[in-house]
């Protein structure tokens, strides 16, 4: 028994925020103090730090219950399945459903509940529970589907990772330009088929490093004080993923049997454009080897940084050749691999 990736999906929101949109923001420095440089600057520097160049963000009336949903029935049509058929729907986010122009959080019912209620599924054995993990919880998810199945408790599960991150950013943070929204999910399934996970390493990095990304005071502290947003260390989050992402995709590539010569693609959260890079320089260095033409996909330039969404979004474009320049055939050797709050890490080697 191989437990293979059958279907993928992705929801990618219409709504497109260029830089230039950004020209005419207020940007200020985390005491309140307006920052001594012009917007048109502040933007060349950020484009050239994350490679972001736009990013997308969800139309007011959906929430991210709702893309997680679309990119379910695309996942679920992909993978030509009957819905009442699923064991377990894992739908990775961060902050459930928060509606437009609102700060609440809203995770009542859980999110993987409203996708199975949106998806009309009648079983009531088909469990739905969400995972919140950081960034890498799309990763995680598949992490748990595929032991689920491993132990006999399920043949096929549908892991989602969806957020709407522009409806919890701070708009006077420089920050807030990283944060897009979008959704992509996979049917996760037992076939006879060759190929499948090969291996999986995870681990969670807490006692200095659980802070680095959390809720925080706006930067513009006329603002109500009690109102909190997404906030980060990022110069702390780049060096604590250098060091520990290579070295945790190193020990899954060992511990699956394949040679870094087998990678074919390499696909990392789309967190920041430079530090993917950097991440990718540093593996191949741990082998002393050169790094392939084309090993890893990039989304971000376009798409932003959707935090969990990122990897099963890039993954699907790829599939489905979308994405210049790539593509997969079956037999080839992947690895997923993300970095997020908590401070987590974890990676996934995955033959095609």
């Amino acid at each position: 028994m191989n437990i293979k990736i059958t279907g993928t999906g992705s929801y990618i929101p219409s709504q497109i925020e260029k830089n230039e949109n950004f020209h005419n923001h207020t940007f200020l420095n985390s005491d309140g103090t307006a920052i001594e440089a012009p917007n048109e600057v502040i933007v060349e520097k950020f484009k050239a730090i994350t490679g972001i160049a736009e990013r997308r963000y969800a139309k007011p009336h959906l929430n991210s219950s709702d893309l997680a949903f679309f990119a379910a029935e695309k996942a679920i049509d992909d993978a030509k399945i009957d819905p009442e058929t699923i064991d377990y729907i894992i739908v990775a986010h961060n902050f459930g459903d928060v509606k437009h122009d609102t700060v609440q959080s809203d995770m009542l019912p859980s999110l993987a509940a409203r996708v199975k209620h949106s998806l009309r599924i009648k079983n009531p054995k088909c469990v739905a529970y969400d995972i919140l993990f950081g960034c890498p919880g799309w990763v995680e998810g598949i992490i748990q589907a595929n032991a689920f199945i491993k132990a006999g408790m399920a043949k096929r599960c549908l892991v989602i990772g969806s957020e709407t991150l522009s409806r919890v950013v701070d708009h006077y943070d420089r920050d807030a330009m990283i944060f897009s929204d979008g959704a992509g999910a996979t049917i996760l399934e037992a076939t006879e088929d060759n190929g499948g996970i090969l291996a999986h390493e995870t681990a969670s990095f807490t006692y200095d490093e659980a802070y680095f990304l959390h809720f925080g005071k706006s930067n513009n502290t006329k603002l109500a004080s009690e109102t909190r947003y997404m906030k980060m260390e990022g110069r702390k989050i780049y060096e604590f993923a250098l060091k520990e992402v290579p070295t945790a995709m190193k020990t899954c590539l060992d511990n699956s049997g394949m040679d870094i010569k087998d990678v074919k693609k390499i696909f990392i959260h789309q967190a920041n454009e430079k530090m993917d890079e950097a991440i990718l320089k540093r593996f191949y260095r741990l082998y002393r080897a050169d790094i392939p033409e084309q090993v890893m996909p990039m989304s971000i330039q376009k798409l932003g940084n959707s935090s969990v969404a990122t990897i099963p979004t890039l993954y699907d474009l790829v599939k489905n050749n979308q994405l210049e320049n790539h593509s997969l055939n079956k037999g080839d050797v992947i690895i997923f691999a993300s970095v997020g709050a908590g401070m987590h890490i974890n990676a996934i080697v995955y033959k095609v």
